[in-house]
């Protein structure tokens, strides 16, 4: 079994922190995580991969082990947060890689894609969404806040961040809660609890508005370059309906769609039939 290592890179005066694995020499896999999780959220996929692929999961700007700036001297949007992460790629030296995208790392990713068509070999997508049908009624609250900025609509999405709520979201949908760790839910609250995390999550749900934005403008990048495309889907996910993978399938009619009994979080309980997916997708 590969090795992992824990590295951080200068990003032009932004430290990131990532994961790397496998030989560098082999095809690159960039892993971009989700809300309100880091690239621990890929410790059960790397190894299943490692041999064979060459693994980097870096944790978003603010999340995680990355630098959090406080607000005044980094603005927490997902244009800038794309921006950072293109440049990180840049930095370590991936010229062409494939990307897989989970929830926040969708719109991080799409972005990238949209801007480099000619550096992704493909995209694997585990409930990362680009498109309207496949967001649930879960983000009506939220809507609420793109369309009314005011601070009790900032006041309620608190809720989402309650560490009661991040449990919830690792074990909604699961057919055995018994199956998943504790482990990833409590470091996740552990980095929600941090001072200033909370004002920076709230940011990002009011900017998520500017993700629904380009959702055409990710949808023009797959019908003129189509990637190769697969979508491991937990189809229990209580934000992005299956839907929204099948939708992929109108602008890339190749793309392939798995759905596994799973929640929003899948890897926490088919690591192992989501890494077989990739193994079977990807060329090596």
């Amino acid at each position: 079994m590969a090795a992992s290592t824990y590295r951080t890179a200068d990003v032009d005066g932004f430290k990131i922190f990532y994961r790397e694995a496998g030989p560098k020499d082999a095809p690159t896999l960039l892993l971009l995580h989700g809300f309100p999780s880091a690239g621990h959220m890929f410790r059960d996929l790397i190894p299943r991969l490692a041999d064979r692929f060459h693994l980097v999961a870096p944790d978003l700007p603010g999340f995680g082990q990355s630098d959090m700036p406080a607000r005044e001297k980094f603005a927490y949007t997902f244009d800038h947060i794309a921006g950072v992460i293109d440049r990180f790629t840049e930095v370590i030296g991936l010229k062409r890689f494939a990307i897989y995208v989970f929830d926040y790392g969708a719109p991080t990713g799409f972005r990238i894609a949209a801007k480099h068509p000619e550096r992704i070999t493909a995209i694997i997508s585990q409930n990362g969404n680009a498109y309207e049908v496949g967001l649930s009624e879960g983000w009506t609250p939220i809507r609420a806040y793109w369309e009314d900025a005011s601070q009790k609509n900032r006041e309620a999405l608190r809720a989402f961040l309650k560490p009661e709520t991040t449990v919830w979201q690792y074990t909604h949908g699961v057919a055995d809660a018994t199956m998943v760790s504790p482990d990833g839910y409590s470091l996740d609250n552990y980095y929600l609890s941090r001072p200033g995390a909370d004002e920076i999550q709230l940011d990002l749900f009011g900017d998520y508005k500017s993700n629904v934005a380009l959702y055409p403008t990710f949808q023009s990048y797959f019908r003129t370059h189509k990637p190769p495309f697969l979508a491991v889907w937990g189809r229990n996910d209580p934000f992005f309906l299956p839907p929204g993978a099948e939708a992929f399938m109108r602008d890339i009619p190749n793309a392939t769609v798995r759905f596994f009994d799973a929640g929003h979080f899948a890897l926490e309980t088919h690591a192992a039939e989501i890494a077989a997916a990739i193994r079977d997708f990807l060329p090596h």
